[in-house]
């Protein structure tokens, strides 16, 4: 069962003690912001030991799942405080394990965290982990190149346990001191009257429109999925408002589903959160949190106008209506709710770029003021009461998400960790460029592809992490920019929210709206296009992702695009005849993919 299970679904808890858990954790991970340096053998752990009840109790349903649950949890609990509380001694050992109960704890980690994501993701990302693992301890029985000379057992499960490498490696630094601080705000934000302030905004700006429903949840989810940075909580959130308002104003329910659908899938490739994939992408490439979000923000921008103008072309064609004039909210409900997110979004903001603060100095700068918020509602009225059943809420997601995020990550980092000690990694760049020819275009079908099949099975940050570390190199090679290989692996490993046959937002959207899933997956793809041409016109036009130190070229590029991908749309979802849509689709995917001249 996943961790992503909603609150309705879950049995009674003792709510208390969880939410206490949930502080804890957050001031855990405050704490380490504000401490200086700790060392990675004593953070990671600890922030893996404050997880393991989330996955191994928390969403337990039956008796065996609690019971085993117990079992590993208080395991993992020994073996992640053994590694905290002997972090000096343990460095000193330089990844070598000296005794069997070392060894033994060794073991209990990772298995433990294989179990976790398991029981939090299900069983693809633990799979792959558990190959890798395998290839690592016996690779030296596979002939030829994909071999590799062989490691003593104590020094690979010391290198993957007791080092800062393989469980405790970087990407695991980024979910306790990045990721987690992010995850923290959201759920702040969400708490409060954030959430309302996104929709009513939204519905202010984009309801008198045509088609005004849809629209309003393009702009919501847009301004939620900023925050939340997942497909799923962004359906599950504005969803519940934004489809049964669309079919109240005539969408057909296939129609309703799949704007949400596409538009909750782009939160994760929205600034400024973007998911985990920008604080991963930061570590990977070393290019600092504010060039990426500003890098990636004109690409984000042209999938979201592509479903504004797909949902113009169906409002179109089923001659949808605005939202009623009774239904919109007045203009100082929509200023006062908007600044429940305006003001911490603006500290946020000026924190980074105008006082040059970390990101997690300036998210908790803006935690801070998210929390404060919680003490009034959109009338202003101030409640300790309100407070205090907000902070729990607060808490209890923040919990919740942080234990997820970092069951995929730890998890990522063993299949990070074995590619870089034995060198498959390399082999399979290698091998990729041999099967492309060392061509650039068969290289990026090649990835793309990779990259589909595995974000069908794993997270989109698992698979982001998975794909670039073995693809990202064989791009470089080819001439592309480390950033941009990172953008175009996570775009794609975006795209199973939406593609059949595994396509979680299209099957929670469905749900939502009673229509088939695969009516709604087919009218998710027509409108969300660009998440499929999107990267490839990036490719094509580099200069789109340098807007802070090519702005005109950029500029440029943005309007090609934007051009192409108004065509394609037209293609693929106007009323008009088969031959003019064939051209205009097939203009429209020449203009996205030519290059710029400038």
């Amino acid at each position: 069962m996943s961790l992503s299970t909603t609150a309705a679904e879950e049995p009674a808890r003792p709510l208390l003690l969880w939410q206490g858990l949930g502080l804890l954790s957050i001031f855990f991970h405050l704490a380490l912001v504000f401490s200086g340096l700790v060392p990675a053998l004593f953070a990671r752990p600890l922030h893996m030991a404050l997880a393991l009840p989330w996955l191994f109790v928390f969403i337990g349903r039956s008796r065996l799942q609690l019971v085993t649950g117990w079992i590993f949890l208080l395991v993992g609990e020994f073996c992640c405080l053994y590694v905290a509380l002997n972090a000096d001694a343990l460095s000193d050992q330089y990844g070598y394990l000296d005794t069997p109960f070392q060894i033994t704890v060794a073991v209990s980690l990772v298995v433990v965290a294989l179990e976790a994501a398991r029981r939090a993701i299900g069983w693809p990302l633990p799979l792959v982990a558990a190959a890798c693992l395998a290839y690592g301890l016996f690779g030296q029985y596979v002939p030829g190149e994909y071999g590799h000379p062989g490691f003593p057992v104590e020094s690979f499960l010391g290198t993957m346990t007791i080092t800062e490498g393989g469980l405790w490696g970087s990407l695991t630094g980024v979910s306790v001191g990045i990721v987690a601080i992010f995850v923290i705000l959201g759920a702040v934000l969400n708490a409060g009257e954030a959430g309302q302030g996104f929709m009513n905004l939204a519905a202010a700006a984009a309801g008198r429109l045509r088609g005004g429903a849809g629209k309003v949840s393009v702009l919501s989810s847009a301004m939620f999925g900023s925050i939340s940075g997942s497909a799923s909580a962004n359906v599950a959130s504005t969803g519940a408002v934004t489809i049964p308002a669309m079919k109240r104003l005539g969408y057909p329910k296939a129609l309703a589903g799949a704007v949400e659908a596409v538009a909750s899938s782009g939160g994760q490739i929205m600034p400024p959160l973007m998911g985990a994939g920008a604080f991963v992408m930061v570590e990977l490439t070393g290019t600092p949190y504010g060039d990426i979000i500003v890098a990636a923000l004109p690409a984000a921008i042209l999938y979201f106008l592509t479903v504004w103008i797909g949902i113009d072309l169906f409002a179109r064609r089923y001659d949808l209506a605005s939202v009623a004039e009774a239904d919109r909210p007045k203009p100082r409900i929509v200023l006062i709710t908007t600044l429940f997110f305006l003001v911490p979004f603006s500290i946020l903001l000026y924190a980074m770029f105008g006082a040059g603060l970390t990101p997690q100095y300036a998210a908790c700068l803006a935690i801070l003021s998210a929390a404060l918020l919680l003490f009034f509602d959109a009338t202003f009225s101030f409640s300790i009461r309100r407070f205090l059943e907000r902070a729990g809420t607060a808490a209890l997601e923040a919990g919740r998400q942080i234990a997820v995020i970092a069951a995929i990550i730890i998890c990522a980092s063993i299949v990070v960790g074995v590619l870089g000690m034995t060198g498959l990694g390399v082999k399979v760049t290698s091998a990729i460029l041999a099967l492309a020819g060392e061509s650039l275009v068969p290289a990026l079908l090649l990835t793309a592809l990779a990259c589909i099949l595995l974000g069908m099975e794993v997270p989109t940050t698992a698979a982001y992490v998975i794909c670039v570390t073995v693809a990202g190199p064989a791009l470089q090679r080819l001439g592309i920019e480390p950033l941009l290989a990172h953008l175009f692996v996570f775009w794609f490993a975006l795209l199973s929210t939406i593609t059949p046959p595994v396509c979680g937002a299209v099957f929670i959207a469905a749900g939502m709206a009673g229509e088939n899933w695969l009516k709604v997956a087919g009218s998710a793809m027509r409108l969300g296009v660009g998440l499929y041409v999107i990267p490839l016109a990036m490719i094509a036009n580099p200069a789109i992702i340098h807007l802070a130190d090519r702005p005109l070229a950029a500029g440029a590029a943005f309007l090609q695009i934007a051009a192409g991908l108004w065509f394609l749309s037209f293609g693929l979802i106007s009323t008009a005849g088969p031959a003019k849509r064939m051209i205009l689709g097939a203009l429209g995917f020449v203009v996205c993919l030519l290059p710029s001249p400038f």
